[in-house]
């Protein structure tokens, strides 16, 4: 299937906040760890990072502190290739802090972001130069929740109307329900969602939020106006559903060492498809090919397949692709393998 509409060829502005980020090395239970390892996480950065890797022009718009931190996760988002020229450095807030706590039912994130850099963005982040050339911004359900200053950001980024928008724009739900405790979660999702042109959001988190049984096609009924629509479940398929219809693909099978990170993966590996002209079954599989590189490591952003390889599986039939399988070797008792 091919969808009439696509966000125009050019660069990808990606805006929110990224943290330093601890976890165990090796993965193990939190209160139980010898050793941390210091990495980065944020949603945004993770789409531009992975944009970057598929030869998208990314930029990073955010904010952190004027300490070690900050400079580390500038300095990462870097050296993957995207533009993090315009990050502002507050020499009043510190960056935000994330420690990961690995456990059998899955890892559990622990945040320490409050009164931090980037909660201080607002909606004069969008009169920056990137977002003049900007063909896409790319914006998630965390900011909003951060302060009133970055929910207003994403207010302004989705309130003219899309006809007349200078860029599209594309929303990942991505509900981080800790950041929500006065419970306004559902009805501010909702509404910030249905003013994208693209948005993407889990199967359960979707029924988490609007109601427990609810299908694609029910998501759609609640989230009429964006262009495409992405519901996906979690290790089994993917679906856009469009005004020309509705494309299901399945995951690919590979070995979970960690699923965080894996969704950001995916909407940039998704994104990258549109923008390079793929139709919109070729864009969900360079989205599961991506999220594969994000579910074989431990950290946010691993490596993508080399080109030679992703091609093969793009080209696969729908017969070959839905009995295909992409694992890796992970130290023993590291991940589970699911599909």
């Amino acid at each position: 299937m091919t969808t009439s509409w696509r966000p125009a060829p050019g660069p990808v502005v990606c805006i929110g906040e990224t943290m330093a980020a601890l976890a165990p090395d090796p993965p193990s239970p939190l209160q139980n760890a010898a050793h941390l390892r210091l990495s980065v996480a944020g949603a945004e950065s993770n789409v531009a990072m992975y944009l970057a890797d598929h030869g998208v022009r990314a930029t990073w718009l955010s904010a952190v502190g004027d300490d070690p931190l900050g400079r580390r996760v500038r300095a990462t988002v870097a050296a993957a290739g995207v533009d993090v020229s315009h990050v502002r450095t507050d020499p009043h807030r510190p960056t935000g802090l994330l420690v990961k706590d690995p456990g059998p039912a899955g890892t559990r994130v622990h945040y320490y972001r409050s009164g931090s850099a980037a909660s201080a963005l607002g909606p004069d982040a969008l009169d920056s130069p990137p977002m003049r050339t900007a063909a896409l911004v790319h914006l998630t359900g965390i900011t909003p929740a951060l302060s009133q200053s970055c929910r207003e950001l994403v207010t302004r980024a989705l309130a003219t109307a899309d006809g007349e928008r200078r860029y599209a724009v594309s929303f990942d739900v991505n509900h981080r329900p800790a950041l929500w405790p006065d419970g306004t979660a559902p009805a501010v999702l909702r509404e910030l969602a249905d003013q994208a042109d693209i948005v993407f959001v889990g199967l359960d988190e979707a029924q988490g939020l609007w109601g427990a049984d609810l299908t694609a096609a029910d998501i759609r009924a609640l989230l009429p106006r964006p262009r495409i629509l992405v519901v996906k479940d979690g290790a089994s398929t993917a679906t856009a559903v469009t005004d020309d219809g509705q494309c299901t693909v399945p995951a690919l099978r590979t070995t979970v060492v960690e699923a965080v990170g894996a969704g950001d993966a995916f909407a940039a590996g998704f994104l990258a498809g549109l923008l390079k002209g793929a139709t919109t079954e070729r864009a969900l599989r360079l989205g599961h090919i991506t999220a594969v590189s994000a579910l074989e490591v431990t950290r946010d952003h691993g490596p993508l397949p080399d080109e030679k390889e992703t091609e093969r599986l793009l080209g696969l039939s729908a017969q070959e692709w839905a009995k295909r399988e992409r694992s890796v070797a992970v130290s023993e008792g590291a991940g589970q393998s699911v599909r």
